[in-house]
């Protein structure tokens, strides 16, 4: 058997030679299948790379062979929510123990007359998360001279004690403890800076390792080292020892995340994937929403951190609850393994094993002695396509998350007369909104115009946003300087207030559908370190903010250019990316390599392409499927090369 039939589409696909994780050469010609002509004899290696091409269309194939999304899939779906809630809690605490409160001289016994402006939006303005991620640290700046904090302590830092007033619901939180002001204010931004750095190094390691030894072992090991510094950071007796606990318990938040993400992609039929993510985006919301009231409750910050963390021993049980993900097993051989997972997946699901039509099973049978093939995401330098999609994608995450400070530090700019917005629990809520009505608009967007469509819409209103706020508020500034023009003070704040909302609004989806996009898009043998790559760069793309922070928002302005510029190199490179709505998932390199770019609007029927037969862009992508007859495609071949579901 050379070829294999699809008796839905009468699609056939040629099973390539190579192994997993190699790359088909272009000038590869594909071999004409006919019914009437006898296959030549096959050697048993042949017909074993052959074979397994059945078991690695899982979405096709395997899937449906397990009754699709089952009652088992939906359980495992459910656990992977669950925690969800608890990464948010500790992903969103730095705004409440790292808060910069007020201070005043304990010589001094009544409280500070009025409140820096500038302190509650720098401290408390929570960024964008993507499917839970941090957001990023907003570091104390240098008061002004205009800051008065007390009668007694306006111009210098002279007193040895404090009384402090904490505007986050804690009596005390790390600040306070260990007098992070005047000359130790510097301290506040390391340990903000940790848990960043601990998430960038976490995505990067643990996504390379999740695809050597799988996302079980990694999730088992990740929650129990965040259960140990976690708790250790309560414990901290300095705030050096904090900051390092701190970095660990970030690298470890990195491994739970990444690894239940890609469980929760990877559990999933295509038409399922976007909004069971986007749910477990909603319940990580919905612990950002919960968490002040948990911070008034606690009162301390070691008590704070402590409740936080101590809900992870609920998933030390995944490791006998929860499989590991069968399509990373099927797609790197360990067929021993896979067929016991799915003899219990059968069993659980209550599926008939008649129902069997492919012959999943008995090829299965057939492929059990072959060695495992595992690829690291190093194998993506290799290709044609894929490494192309990734850095787009990086860019893109980069470009989301660093972007997000500069509108954040536009809205919450003390010359912008909204005192509604200098109120801790107001700046904080007003951030989540945000976050939760960008969510709630990409569930429609992304529907409608799929996961390309959807990112190159939202990084054209972040790009106008940017562009608006750079260049119409400066105009409106110099009329306002000129009584005829009529313009006030009051039409630039405004306005200024609209294209920050409508960037952080904006940007949000825009970090977000990268990071799904590049779960997507990315082969299922280098998942783990694709994800990686995308979420370390948001990471990075939210250190842009501490950065600005240090330098007390000294070249602020040449900072959001940057990203402005940025964000236009991104929407042309967005049009070369595949659209991955409603398609299989790849397995290996050579399938990821078969997502290449598209029209944005599709062809009509009976259209022909303006520049490329639809055999020359097969030629192109590096596409080696079997003849088939005429140069038509059937109406269930996407351009990409991918059957449709």
């Amino acid at each position: 058997m050379t070829t294999h039939r699809d008796p839905e589409s009468g699609w056939m696909r040629q099973p390539e030679a190579e192994e997993n994780g190699s790359v088909l050469p272009a000038s590869c010609t594909a071999v004409p299948a006919a019914e009437d002509v006898p296959a030549p004899p096959a050697s048993p290696a042949q017909q074993g790379a052959r074979d397994s091409h059945l078991l690695l269309d899982y979405d096709g194939s395997v899937l449906p062979f397990l009754g699709g999304l089952g009652t088992f899939q939906r359980r495992l779906v459910l656990l992977t929510w669950i925690p969800a809630l608890f990464l948010a809690f500790s992903q969103f605490s730095d705004f409440f123990m790292l808060d910069q409160p007020d201070k005043w001289c304990k010589t001094n016994s009544s409280p500070p007359l009025r409140k820096s402006p500038l302190h509650l939006g720098n401290d408390s303005t929570p960024a964008p998360e993507v499917m839970l991620l941090l957001p990023p640290p907003q570091l104390p700046t240098t008061p002004s001279p205009g800051m008065a904090f007390s009668s007694h302590t306006n111009d210098s830092c002279l007193c040895h004690e404090w009384n402090y007033q904490i505007h986050a619901g804690l009596v005390q939180n790390v600040v306070s403890k260990w007098d992070l002001v005047c000359d130790s204010s510097w301290k506040v931004h390391i340990a903000k800076f940790s848990l960043v750095v601990g998430l960038i190094f976490g995505y990067l390691i643990t996504g390379c390792i999740a695809d050597w030894i799988g996302r079980r072992l990694v999730l088992l090991f990740s929650v129990i080292f965040n259960l140990i510094f976690g708790l250790s950071v309560a414990l901290s007796v300095n705030v050096t020892m904090f900051s390092t606990l701190r970095f660990f318990e970030g690298f470890c938040l990195a491994g739970i995340f990444l690894c239940l993400y890609a469980l929760r992609i990877e559990l999933c039929p295509p038409g399922h994937r976007f909004m069971i993510t986007m749910v477990a985006s909603f319940i990580g919301m919905a612990g950002q929403f919960l968490l002040p009231g948990l911070a008034a409750l606690c009162r301390d910050w070691q008590i704070l951190q402590a409740v936080i963390i101590c809900p992870f021993i609920l998933m030390l049980p995944y490791w006998y609850i929860f499989p590991e993900s069968l399509r990373w097993l099927m797609a790197t051989m360990q067929f021993d393994t896979s067929k016991k997972q799915i003899l219990q997946t059968i069993h659980r699901n209550r599926v008939n094993t008649e129902s069997d039509v492919k012959g999943v099973m008995p090829e299965l049978e057939r492929e059990l002695g072959r060695r495992p093939k595992k690829v690291c995401i190093v194998k993506v330098v290799g290709t044609r396509n894929l490494w192309r999609n990734i850095l787009v994608l990086c860019v893109n995450s980069l470009t989301g998350y660093g972007i997000h400070h500069c509108f954040a530090k536009s809205l919450m700019d003390p010359e912008v007369n909204m005192n509604i917005m200098h109120n801790f629990y107001a700046n904080y809520f007003a951030m989540a909104g945000i976050t939760l009505a960008s969510c709630l608009a990409m569930c429609p967007v992304v529907g409608f115009l799929g996961r390309r469509g959807g990112l190159l819409l939202f990084m054209i209103l972040t790009a106008l946003a940017s562009l608006l706020q750079l260049g119409l508020l400066n105009l409106i500034g110099k009329y306002t300087q000129r009584p005829e023009t009529g313009m006030s003070e009051t039409v630039k704040n405004k306005f200024s207030v609209i294209f920050s909302i409508i960037g952080m609004f904006s940007s949000h989806a825009v970090g977000s559908l990268s990071v799904f996009f590049c779960a997507e898009i990315t082969p299922t043998v280098i998942r783990g370190g694709g994800l990686g790559l995308v979420l370390a760069s948001a990471g990075f793309g939210m250190l842009t903010a501490p950065i600005m922070e240090l330098h007390n928002q000294k070249g602020y302005f040449l900072h959001h250019i940057i990203f402005a510029c940025c964000t236009l190199i991104c929407i042309i490179c967005i049009l070369l990316l595949p659209e991955s709505k409603h398609q299989s998932l790849p397995e290996n390199i050579p399938h990821g390599e078969h997502y290449t770019r598209q029209p944005l609007l599709p062809h009509k029927k009976g259209e022909q392409p303006l520049l490329l037969t639809n055999s020359e862009l097969k030629d192109y992508s590096g596409l080696h499927d079997s003849a088939a007859t005429g140069d038509g495609v059937s109406e269930n071949t996407t351009v990409n090369g991918i059957k449709s579901t």
